[in-house]
């Protein structure tokens, strides 16, 4: 490998993600017109510097390309090193030790340098960086190793689709594509003089609207001989009407597919054929919606909303495994200092925001991450705790959105959930100053979290009535019982045992309790009943629920689900009659519930040093599939006779099921842990075991 293949184009820490997601978020259209987020983007700085030492032998020839303006310098020589001005160019470092600096400006692009040299290598993060507010930092890098191709335009792949029909309906013209799809639309071998309307609908009934559909395209057709046409920005459909002025006419219409190209590294397999279809389904979904961020939908707001992310992230784990999505989710989202509104506006997606981090740290064990994000997890958790009341506790002030859920709930005054969420944040942040060695940030951290835990259940907590209550308002308590604040109570361990029944019978599996409508919440309500033993119940759930989407011909997840609604009125949402998604990544789920409480994966020590391997059949007759970690795959397969795995090729593993009968192990000693519970240690990296459980 030469020097060149080895270089990476470098930047600033978080330039590339905030310059991108700036660019990314004012994609939306709403019927032709413009659609930018409420909230301050962030960009990346124009003007920065990077640095390198070097101790030479002899001379070196270092190549060298720069995104923007820039000067290079020698040591302390104020006089510019000479260099060819062309795009890519060369400077030469005498013998002795050096340190070259390249100073870069541009506010069209991210500044970035790429340069190699023979002896000295290629640019990577041991340049470090600056942006000119006295410190240096190692400089970042991701997937731009062509000198010719500085950090710019995504790298997304692309596929041609045929539409599987083209029918009329009355005097309406109607493309389908067969399932939900998101990129370009070209005519081949246009002809004529006129303009070509397309109306794009993720529905059949939304593309046959016409005008009331949310997006469209107009193309200005002018020409003599056969022309190909393709529209300018990319769209979310499955269907599209046309409109061809007269005289107009084309060979083919094609669809590019655009897709960030990812491999798929977990799977679920198992005896029932719906469930299959469902996992299948919530992968295309998934999928459609991780592209340069992990996004919410394709067709409405294609921004990065933080609640949307957390679930994107775990959903993530159980899939892809890619990182280096959730990492520029994260950096995207936190964005600058200073803080100076929430996340998104919405309260509650501050919280996420700790949670993303969290989990992302348990699943892959990248501390380095966490360090990197750690001054801004401060600046951010201080503005947080300037906003509390006189009690201690969070309560929307002027311009917060206090969200949880699309329900009706009170959502002014001390609201129990948001207190439970960010109580959570508290405790991420003191084990992160823990883990940088910020031990008085870890000790006021833990206190405050400790106080506020107290104080919540001193308040909430109503025993009579079967759970924690939904909120303070003016010194009353909001004698409402909803299943928010009680589910994120069970989720952190906040719950005794005794307080995990009676939110199981009271709350969870009570009929007369407010129902959730949204997958959103829904994917917390099943992870619940999951955390208490409850997967046969979960699994009627996915089916009816994920199934009866399925039933209505959804080919992605939606948005949002109310299974008793009749099927005209499904796609109606914020005043709109097809503002719903009808693709949106919280909608796939069960990707994560079918790895983490069926095959029954999840990492115990952070990225999978230990792990736990706890199957659960269900009603099913027999499951199998993969869950990807950091060192591959592990594999699971069960049915009522036996149960095997394969495990990764690092991390002690623990296998726990249960067994009416003595089991066998292929390999190693059983130990049984309870009545018919057992557990197996999987010391043995990259190996088979099996257990007979008859």
């Amino acid at each position: 490998m030469n020097q060149q293949q080895k270089a990476s184009w470098i930047w600033y820490p978080g330039d590339y993600e905030h310059w991108l997601h700036r660019k990314v978020s004012v994609l939306r259209q709403f019927r032709g017109y413009i659609s930018p987020p409420y909230w301050r983007l962030d960009s990346a700085y124009s003007n920065v510097a990077f640095r390198k030492k070097f101790n030479l032998q002899e001379q070196e020839v270092l190549t060298l390309a720069v995104q923007g303006s820039f000067v290079v310098l020698m040591d302390d020589d104020m006089i510019p090193v000479s260099y060819e001005k062309k795009p890519i160019t060369s400077i030469v470092i005498p013998p002795g030790e050096h340190v070259i600096k390249i100073m870069a400006y541009t506010d069209e692009a991210v500044p970035a340098i790429y340069a190699y040299g023979q002896t000295v290598g290629g640019t990577d993060s041991s340049w470090e960086v600056t942006c000119h507010d006295g410190d240096w930092k190692p400089a970042a890098c991701w997937a731009f190793q062509d000198i010719h191709q500085p950090p710019g335009e995504f790298p997304f792949a692309y596929e041609t689709v045929e539409p599987v029909s083209v029918k009329r309906y009355g005097d309406k013209t109607v493309v389908d594509f067969g399932r939900e799809t998101f990129g370009y639309v070209t005519f081949t071998g246009m002809i004529g003089t006129g303009k070509v309307i397309l109306y794009y609908g993720e529905s059949l009934e939304e593309a046959l609207a016409g005008e009331e559909a949310e997006t469209f395209d107009e193309l200005e057709v002018d020409c003599v001989t056969p022309t190909d046409y393709r529209t300018q920005v990319t769209r979310a459909f499955r269907y599209i009407q046309l409109q061809l002025e007269p005289g107009l006419s084309y060979k083919h219409i094609l669809h590019e597919y655009e897709y960030l190209p990812i491999v798929r590294r977990g799977a679920f397999r198992c005896s029932d054929d719906g469930l299959n279809r469902i996992w299948e389904i919530s992968a295309q979904t998934i999928h459609m919606n991780t592209r340069e961020f992990l996004y919410d939908g394709m067709k409405r707001d294609r921004w990065v909303w933080s609640g949307d992310a957390n679930l994107g992230a775990l959903i993530n784990n159980y899939i892809f495994f890619d990182a280096d999505v959730v990492k520029r989710t994260i950096v995207a989202l936190r964005g600058k200092d200073p803080v100076t509104r929430h996340i998104n506006t919405i309260m509650d997606f501050t919280f996420h925001w700790f949670h993303t981090l969290d989990d992302y740290y348990m699943y892959t064990g990248d501390l380095d991450f966490v360090q990197a994000c750690y001054p801004k997890l401060l600046t951010l958790i201080e503005f947080c705790l300037g906003r509390r009341n006189a009690e201690g506790m969070m309560e929307g002030l002027s311009g917060d959105w206090v969200f949880i859920d699309w329900a009706d709930m009170e959502r002014e005054g001390e609201v129990c959930a948001e207190q439970i969420l960010f109580c959570h944040c508290l405790d991420i942040s003191s084990k992160f100053a823990g883990l940088m060695g910020d031990a008085e940030h870890e000790r006021k951290f833990a206190e405050l979290a400790t106080r506020l835990r107290e104080k919540i259940f001193e308040l909430f907590w109503n025993e009579d009535k079967g759970g924690l209550m939904h909120g303070r308002w003016n010194g009353e308590i909001i004698e409402r019982l909803l299943k928010y604040p009680n589910m994120f109570a069970l989720r952190f361990g906040y719950l005794s045992p005794e307080q995990q029944d009676i939110v199981r019978r009271r709350v969870l599996l009570d009929d007369t309790v407010q129902k959730i409508k949204t997958p959103f919440m829904r994917f917390f309500e099943m992870e619940a009943l999951c955390e208490i033993g409850e997967q046969h119940y979960v699994l009627q759930e996915m089916k009816r629920y994920w199934g009866g989407m399925l039933d209505l011909g959804a080919t992605s997840f939606w948005e949002e689900f109310d299974p008793g609604l009749p099927a005209n009125e499904q796609y109606d949402m914020y005043g709109g009659k097809f503002r719903k998604s009808l693709c949106h990544a919280w909608g796939a789920a069960p990707i994560y519930l079918l790895g983490k409480y069926y095959l029954g994966v999840r990492p115990e020590a952070p990225g999978y040093a230990r792990y736990c391997v706890e199957p659960k059949l269900g009603e099913l007759e027999w499951i199998s599939g993969e869950v990807p970690t950091p060192h591959g795959e592990v594999s699971v397969y069960m049915d009522a006779s036996s149960i095997r795995v394969t495990t990764a090729r690092s991390g002690i593993g623990r296998l726990r099921f249960n067994s009416k009968t003595l089991p066998r192990a292929s390999h190693g000693e059983l130990r049984q842990v309870a009545e018919d519970e057992y557990e197996l240690c999987l010391t043995l990296p990259d190996h088979a075991y099996t257990i007979s459980l008859t």
